[in-house]
């Protein structure tokens, strides 16, 4: 009977890194870039992969199965999705996050059980290291496939944004903790008459002006370099922070709203927006497992609900908060001073 309990979905889930290696491994030997250039017979492709024979056949397949590659007869070949999403040399390249998750997150969430005792990271910080901000910002190379990332995890999110929030009702906008400055950039493209800023600590600054004007849009952005534990937020009508406050305990979380809340004016517009969890904590699993990523990378970092925000926005002086949802597992808080 179809009630009868059934161990499938068990099974899926506790061999789901299978699959996942499988496809992070495609990415890290540049599989979907290969087969950009057209279709490959197996003789071909994967000796231009540097593939071992004894494992190129199954590998090749496997992405069949999965859905992430086609063959007809001898010849592999790219789905639209790849094609599109995974193709380093696209514009529309997703990769940056999935190549962070294989070099970072994959060998770091092996230690979760430990996390989830002791409550302190694994990553470079285990083992006298620096933390993950001191260990990106270090290294540029580093920096900018993270960075690059964070265009890849939120490019959905950030279209929405540009697309639904009343942005003719403003003239400024700043987005703190920037990144590479997709959220800008979007922001800029779908709305010319806004003058806004990516504002970001110094060594962010070459990474954000080559990707504004590589999409033609330096003329309307400019960046700020800056420390938001340091340094005032720049004065404009709203203030944009996506993936920031999830990094920091509840403390520091508080003070970037206020700082927010400080530097706009009568009823200028604070946007926050990251894998909101849903009230009930219940629905939103990818919100809930980044809370448990922040565990793995950050001494004090978490996730929380749309009501967590609108409290700590109440609390900082914003007059009215609303939560919407944008794409995904993804929703936008909003205040209004």
């Amino acid at each position: 009977m179809s009630d009868q309990p059934n161990p499938e979905k068990i099974l899926q889930t506790g061999l789901a890194f299978w699959p996942s290696k499988v496809l992070l491994s495609a990415i890290e030997m540049e599989v979907f870039t290969e087969l950009a250039h057209g279709p490959e017979n197996f003789e071909s492709l994967s000796g231009r992969l540097g593939l071992h024979p004894r494992s190129a056949l199954d590998f090749l397949d496997t992405l069949v199965a999965l859905g992430f590659l086609q063959r007809t007869g001898d010849q592999y070949a790219n789905t639209p999705e790849t094609d599109l999403f995974l193709d380093r040399k696209k514009p529309s390249y997703i990769g940056g996050m999935l190549e962070m998750a294989n070099h970072r997150l994959y060998p770091f969430w092996g230690h979760l059980t430990e996390a989830l005792r002791t409550g302190q990271p694994q990553n470079e910080a285990k083992t006298g290291g620096a933390g993950l901000f001191e260990t990106l910002y270090a290294d540029p190379a580093r920096l900018k496939e993270f960075l690059t990332a964070m265009t890849g995890i939120s490019h959905g999110a950030n279209k929405a944004i540009a697309r639904n929030f009343p942005w003719k009702d403003y003239s400024t906008f700043v987005d703190v903790g920037t990144a590479q400055g997709d959220l800008a950039v979007q922001i800029a493209l779908a709305n010319p008459h806004l003058r806004g800023h990516g504002f970001d600590l110094p060594e962010v600054a070459p990474i954000f002006e080559e990707y504004a004007a590589a999409v033609g849009v330096a003329d309307s952005l400019s960046f700020v370099p800056g420390d938001f534990f340091k340094d005032d937020l720049p004065r404009v009508d709203v203030i944009t922070m996506g993936h920031i406050l999830h990094d920091w305990d509840l403390p520091t979380k508080k003070m970037l709203v206020k700082k927010a809340c400080d530097a706009i004016p009568s009823g200028g517009a604070f946007i926050v927006y990251e894998s909101i969890i849903d009230d009930d904590r219940k629905q939103n699993a990818f919100g809930l497992m980044m809370s448990l990523n922040m565990l793995i990378e950050t001494p004090g970092g978490f996730d929380y609900t749309g009501a967590d925000c609108q409290g700590w926005m109440k609390e900082a002086g914003f007059s009215s908060t609303r939560v919407e949802h944008l794409i995904g597992p993804d929703s936008m808080v909003i205040g209004i001073k």
